[in-house]
């Protein structure tokens, strides 16, 4: 009895996106046509993969320990495309990057795209969550993303990042550079959706000064912040002010509250072999090295 894998590829989309529909559209075929493999194959095995109950899909401890081989199974599969296409030490194909922050992720896609130029490099962003599951179901190679201590990961230090206040020409403390934690009480601050590593840090930092601010604008963006900031809106952080230069805005320090976040690259254990990642990260070491020994 031989497997069907596009019945499994349906299984693991459901699973790893928790609904039919969501794994219709990241598959992009109908969701009918989910349904019927996922069922033929539980019909085929005389299993139960999933407890269903209106639109709540749950695995159930079959389908748990399945997903745990496909998983396997497709990262293999992707493993497998690469080593293919770097056969004969000609590294080509695509690499799928993901970060929350373009000022992290340029110098390093630009640094990787000079030393293998047949390399497709392509960035995506979002918030923590995005990130981890962006690895997780395929979807990036290689993110960018804070301390996970998750051994799902393979990951190498990368910095620690400082958090600043960031703030239009035209706002009152663009001739400052720095203020104190008790200055934001009461301040107009925008930020990125609550998900995000950076406003998790800052509102722990907030919360144990004990100083409210007024939240008045949430964006999905880190571009769409500071394009709110220079309007005027209000005041925005920033992680690692050393790489950020925009003549828009003015960057604070919150002297007496250092806040930092320690930044790692990673990949899937699993992948941590395929071609295309193990290049990348041997860019990432040698500047870093390059930057250690100028300092």
């Amino acid at each position: 009895m031989s497997i069907n894998f596009h019945q499994l590829r349906c299984f693991h989309a459901v699973a790893l996106h928790g609904s039919f529909t969501a794994a219709a559209r990241s598959l992009f075929i109908g969701q009918p046509s989910i349904t019927t493999h996922v069922k033929a194959l539980e019909q085929r095995f005389g299993i139960e993969l999933f407890y269903r109950h209106g639109h709540i899909v749950e695995l159930t401890h079959t389908g748990h320990k399945l997903m745990v081989m496909t998983m396997r199974i497709f990262t293999l599969e992707a493993e497998t495309e690469e080593t293919l296409r770097a056969a004969g030490g000609l590294l080509e194909g695509k690499i799928r990057i993901s970060a929350f922050d373009p000022v992290q992720v340029t110098r390093m896609a630009a640094a990787f795209g000079l030393q293998y130029p047949e390399v497709m490099v392509s960035v995506a962003f979002g918030n923590i969550g995005e990130l981890r599951d962006n690895l997780l179901e395929l979807k990036a190679d290689v993110a960018i993303l804070p301390q996970l201590g998750d051994q799902r990961f393979f990951t190498i230090p990368y910095r620690r990042a400082r958090i600043s206040l960031l703030v239009g020409l035209g706002h009152a403390w663009s001739e400052r550079h720095e203020v104190q934690i008790r200055d934001l009480e009461g301040q107009r601050i925008v930020t990125r959706e609550s998900a995000s590593m950076q406003r998790k840090v800052f509102d722990t930092h907030l919360e144990e000064a004990g100083v409210s601010v007024r939240r008045v604008l949430e964006i999905d963006s880190q571009e769409a912040v500071r394009e709110a900031i220079a309007y005027g809106m209000g005041i925005g952080i920033l992680l690692d002010v050393g790489n950020f230069k925009d003549p828009r805005f003015r960057v604070i320090e919150i002297a007496d509250t250092p806040m930092f976040i320690d930044m790692e690259i990673g990949c899937l254990a699993e992948r941590r072999e395929a071609p295309v990642i193990k290049a990348f990260f041997d860019v990432v070491r040698r500047m870093q090295d390059g930057e250690e020994s100028v300092n």
